[in-house]
């Protein structure tokens, strides 16, 4: 999806609904469909899904995020393999809504990352918006590309690969 994407309108259901660009899904969504929280939910609403297709994931940067009082104390940075966990979540939210409900909760295991690449810092008061592209897949092995931005800039990308797996068979 490039970044002219309508964006969602803000009088969606819980859970998602439909705007002109594909589906929004809000928190309660996300929540149900990936198995992750707080502190490593990373991302607040899924935007645009088209599903089998792509997904915008988008991700409110506060100050009060637990990482950035380490990393870095005076000068705040989000780290980076918090990004890509973000486009890695944003894709399992893509998968689960794909798939149908009965693949809501699985879990999403990274298999590779390939091109990772960071363009600037990302800080409090940020909105990252996670423009998540499905290249391929094959059985449970999915292949995506994604890319971050902010305010319209990419501030970095990645070509990753998962493998999408029942929380019994792990």
């Amino acid at each position: 999806m490039d970044a002219t994407a309508k964006e969602a309108s803000p009088g969606t259901v819980a859970g998602g609904g439909q705007t002109a660009g594909g589906r929004t899904i809000d928190i309660a969504g996300i929540r149900h469909a990936i198995p992750h929280r707080y502190p490593f939910l990373l991302i607040d609403r899924v935007v645009d899904l088209i599903p089998n297709v792509a997904a915008i994931g988008i991700k409110n940067v506060t100050v009060n995020e637990a990482f950035f009082q380490g990393h870095f104390p005076g000068h705040p940075v989000m780290p980076g393999v918090l990004i890509i966990e973000s486009m890695a979540q944003t894709a399992a939210v893509l998968v689960v809504e794909t798939l149908g409900p009965d693949s809501a909760g699985k879990l999403v295991y990274f298999m590779s990352i390939e091109g990772a690449k960071f363009r600037r810092p990302v800080g409090p008061g940020d909105q990252l918006r996670i423009h998540v592209a499905k290249q391929r897949s094959r059985g449970n092995v999915w292949k995506f590309h994604a890319i971050a931005r902010v305010d319209g800039g990419a501030v970095a990308e990645a070509v990753y690969s998962a493998m999408i797996m029942d929380q019994r068979a792990a």
